[in-house]
């Protein structure tokens, strides 16, 4: 699956970034609020296969939603693929019920989720992707939102 047009610039590696490399670090840190701070900062680099690997385990931290709500919110504030490919994959894999809730209410308060909105039509498209995703489950979210769009209302 083709994904790197949508943030306009397609990563492969992150070595040379600095920044990157010390968010890597700070996503183990013992603080919650460090991890959660280096949630943001990979969310920019969510195409990159080492750094989407790091922000999974930050998008499943069953110590502190904190962590899970601000990588969640970075990842799906970058409006593309890759960040709700990202939290689609989480939340399908979350096996703590608090961490599964807080990525669900993640999804649910996307501003983009607003009939209207040009947001709104680009959000129902990169969800019709997603839903024939090689990763079964980012599929099934993808097409379990999908419903969820098209059920009518009542």
């Amino acid at each position: 699956m083709r994904f790197g047009h949508c943030q306009g610039v397609f990563m492969t590696s992150f070595e040379g970034d600095a920044e990157l490399v010390a968010a890597v670090q700070d996503a183990d840190s013992a603080s919650w609020a460090v991890r959660a701070a280096a949630g943001r900062r990979l969310a920019v680099a969510a195409e990159v296969p080492k750094i989407a690997e790091v922000l999974r385990r930050l998008l499943l931290d069953a110590h502190d939603t904190g962590v899970v709500h601000e990588t969640a919110e970075a990842l799906l504030q970058r409006g593309d693929l890759w960040g709700l490919r990202a939290v689609l994959a989480a939340l399908g894999r979350a096996e703590d019920s608090s961490v599964a809730d807080q990525l669900a209410a993640e999804v649910d308060c996307d501003p983009r989720w607003l009939s209207g909105t040009s947001g709104g039509s680009a959000f129902f498209r990169q969800l019709e992707v997603l839903a024939a995703d090689p990763d079964e489950i980012v599929g099934t979210e993808a097409q379990r939102l999908l419903a969820r769009l098209s059920a009518p209302e009542g």
